[in-house]
């Protein structure tokens, strides 16, 4: 790998993680020294790239930095063209619009080698579900999460019971068959998964739950970790 290539990756590993990343971990992924690591941290001090460094903690890249927004690799094209693809087909009408509208962004942007990539990729998604209509506005529904606002709605399980419930709306999860609502439930005083297509009669509250939308999402993801963690437990080991 070119030197300058190892200095912008140093710069995307320190960029994409929220926490420090130490010259280890660095030097493994870029299958380099941790020496070959420390002079290339000095060079980017050198160039007055933000980064901050402790001793046995690692280095943070310092908010306010950016590169060009589209110094993009072959791969990292390819990538943001089948996750656009993706929304396209799988998302509603909103994200999907704004998937294609990306996507034109990008072809348009892009230097000239690369925008073959955008327009005619190796890469494609297989065509869209049948979908089970939804009652439930999903461009409201992601403006309630945002607000962190609570929701009342009228649910139908597997089962065909309904309830009615106030929920924190969280998250929205895209499954492969289906679209599924995560939200903290008043009802059951713990989260739950609420898959859209069963929701119906929805009431925007203005009221906001007490907690930041993060935060609620934090705990969310905690929680299905330490789940995951018990099931794997549980497992009977390999004969």
């Amino acid at each position: 790998m070119r030197r300058a290539d190892r200095l912008f990756e140093i710069i995307q590993i320190l960029r994409r993680s929220r926490r420090p990343v130490t010259a280890d971990a660095i030097a493994e992924e870029l299958e380099t020294s941790k020496r070959t690591i420390y002079r290339d941290i000095a060079a980017l001090l050198g160039r007055r790239v933000p980064i901050r460094g402790e001793a046995g903690v690692g280095y943070v890249l310092e908010d306010g930095f950016d590169l060009p927004p589209l110094m993009l690799t072959v791969d990292e094209v390819e990538a943001a063209v089948l996750g656009a693809q993706w929304v396209t087909r799988r998302g509603d009408p909103t994200l999907a619009k704004a998937a294609q509208n990306l996507l034109a962004k990008i072809a348009t942007t892009v230097p000239e080698d690369l925008r073959s990539y955008v327009i005619d990729p190796v890469s494609a998604m297989p065509p869209r579900w049948s979908d089970t209509p939804e009652a439930i506005d999903l461009a409201q529904l992601r403006a309630q999460i945002r607000a962190g606002r609570k929701l009342v709605i009228a649910y139908c399980d597997e089962s065909g019971r309904e309830t009615h419930r106030t929920v924190w709306p969280c998250a929205i999860g895209y499954m492969e068959m289906s679209r599924m609502l995560v939200a903290w439930c008043e009802l059951r005083e713990a989260f739950r998964h609420f898959r859209l297509d069963r929701i119906t009669e929805p009431q925007w509250l203005e009221d906001r739950y007490p907690q930041r939308p993060a935060v609620l999402r934090g705990q969310w993801r905690k929680e299905m970790m330490e789940r995951m963690k018990s099931d794997t437990r549980r497992e009977p080991p390999p004969r």
